[in-house]
């Protein structure tokens, strides 16, 4: 399969390409690159891909999602069958503090790939990256994909609500096949340095005390990477779906922090300290996937436990992040 994934250097995105290179898909890789983290982690990843890719099965493209112009002729040049998009401003938290930058990338980005696919001779199937974060302020767990999603509690869930709503816009109106998956706190090795198991790696290594929000009572749903890769591939390539779908991508088990903390600490040999503070504004006290769609429509079933997903995590934070 011809398959082109926007935010290819992501930590998501490196997993992905690997895996399709490994299936011996032909590859088209997009992204810009930015500042909001480190550009060099992306970089190597990049590199990472590169090297494991065989001669003529990657091909890549720097640019921004939201160049509407260089988008649609990198698109028209490689004439996927399939479009992964996954390039975003990511972060529920820092949404507050860069609203313009959120809704430009996420919202004007995801309606240049919209608009660049659809005006493919043979349309490509859309699979795109949403958020566990569009529940907002629903209270009924499991989360179900029929629950309602119109309460978001930051501006990052409300650009991610926006795009499963343009995108149903599309589907209906140009017969394009869209499908919007919510991933629930994804996490594993080449992991981004802005999310909380490195946030916490650095703070304990540092010896600086861990800011724990809401008082440790947080559970999340995390998910390890290799189990979402797996989600996100049945979903490119699974002949059963619906012209427009909506699929929880999570391990379907909320994990306390403070469980997740107590192994990390444990695999890095430190002995933690804290700093307890009130929730934060746009935050949720629990996550929970339920993945029964998912599991009927494609077979989806994760399989990572924490006990052995955070050791994975470390082994590579320790190799990669302290050998600098």
């Amino acid at each position: 399969m011809k398959v082109l994934v926007t935010g290819s250097a992501g930590f998501i995105g490196y997993h992905l390409c690997v895996a399709l290179l490994s299936r011996g898909d032909d590859l088209f890789g997009i992204d810009n690159f930015n500042s909001y983290y480190d550009a060099g982690l992306k970089h190597k990843r990049h590199d990472l891909i590169r090297a494991a890719a065989e001669e003529g099965s990657f091909a890549f493209n720097e640019l921004d999602v939201c160049n509407t112009a260089a988008l649609q002729s990198a698109i028209d040049s490689f004439q996927p069958e399939v479009v992964v998009h996954l390039a975003a401003h990511p972060g529920a938290r820092n949404s507050q503090k860069a609203p313009f930058d959120y809704m430009k990338n996420n919202c004007e980005g995801f309606l240049s790939v919209l608009e660049c696919c659809r005006k493919q001779k043979k349309v490509p199937r859309l699979v795109f990256a949403s958020s566990s974060s569009v529940y907002g302020r629903n209270v009924t767990m499991p989360f179900d994909e029929s629950h309602a999603v119109g309460a978001p509690v930051s501006l990052y869930a409300a650009t991610k609500s926006s795009n499963e709503l343009i995108a149903h816009v599309y589907s209906d109106l140009y017969g394009m096949q869209c499908v919007g998956l919510r991933f629930f706190t994804v996490y594993g090795p080449w992991y981004r340095p802005d999310m909380a198991l490195s946030l916490f790696a650095d703070a304990m290594i540092a010896g600086r005390p861990l800011q724990i929000f809401n008082h440790g009572d947080l559970k999340r749903d995390f998910t390890f990477v290799d189990d979402v890769v797996d989600g996100i591939t049945r979903c490119l390539f699974c002949e059963n779906l619906d012209r427009y779908e909506i699929f929880n991508i999570g391990r379907s088990r909320p994990e306390k922090l403070m469980d997740i903390i107590d192994i990390l600490a444990g695999e890095l040999g430190v002995h933690p300290q804290f700093e307890y503070l009130p929730m934060q504004e746009g935050d949720m006290q629990c996550t929970w996937a339920d993945i029964s769609k998912i599991t009927y429509k494609t077979g989806y079933q994760p399989i990572t436990s924490i006990s052995e997903g955070v050791p994975r995590f470390s082994d590579w934070y320790k190799k990669f992040c302290l050998s600098k």
